[in-house]
C-alpha cells in the first residue's frame, strides 16, 4: 500500500524538531526498528537544518517543503527549499566543508544523509534553491523479500 504526506513550514530553527517528530510520526506505521527511526530523523533534522541555516540564511519568511512516501517497506523522502541555492554540490557535500564557519557547523550534513539513507540525491540551482531526496528500504521489508 502507497501512502503519503505533504507538509510546509516557516524556515524557524525551532521548527526542525517539528519536521523530524512528524515525519517519524508518518512513518511509525511501518513498526521500523529504533536505529532506522533514529536514523531517518536524523536526517530529516540535518536537511531542515540546512535549508534555514543555508537555503534562507537564517531568514524566517522562507518556506521549507517535506514530501513523504512509504511504499512496500520504503520510505522516500523530498525536502526542500526556495532558498540561495547551492553553487558546487560535490563541493558542498564534501566532509568536513560548511558554507558558515562562522557559526561552528561541523560540515557533516550531506555525510550523515548518505550513512543513514540507501539513496541521496541532491539537486540545487542557484538563486532558486535546493531539492534532497532520499530513499530508505527498512529491514523488516528486506526480510519479506527473501
Amino acid at each position: 500500500m502507497k501512502n503519503e504526506m505533504n507538509l510546509h513550514f516557516s524556515a524557524l530553527s525551532q521548527n526542525e524538531s517539528f519536521a523530524r517528530v512528524t515525519v517519524a510520526a508518518f512513518i511509525a506505521q511501518l513498526d521500523p526498528t529504533m536505529d532506522e527511526l533514529t536514523e531517518i530523523k536524523t536526517v530529516v533534522s540535518e536537511a531542515v537544518t540546512n535549508a534555514i541555516i543555508h537555503g534562507y540564511e537564517s531568514n524566517p519568511d522562507g518556506k521549507v517543503f517535506i514530501s513523504v512516501m512509504i511504499q512496500d517497506g520504503t520510505v522516500e523522502m523530498l525536502i526542500k527549499d526556495e532558498g540561495i541555492g547551492i553553487p558546487d554540490i560535490d563541493e558542498a557535500m564534501q566532509p568536513l566543508y560548511t558554507s558558515k564557519p562562522e557559526l561552528e557547523r561541523s560540515g557533516m550534513g550531506f555525510t550523515i544523509m548518505e550513512n543513514f539513507m540507501d539513496e541521496v540525491q541532491v539537486r540545487s540551482e542557484p538563486g532558486f534553491g535546493t531539492e534532497i531526496r532520499l530513499k530508505k528500504h527498512l529491514s523488516k521489508s528486506k526480510a519479506l523479500c527473501n
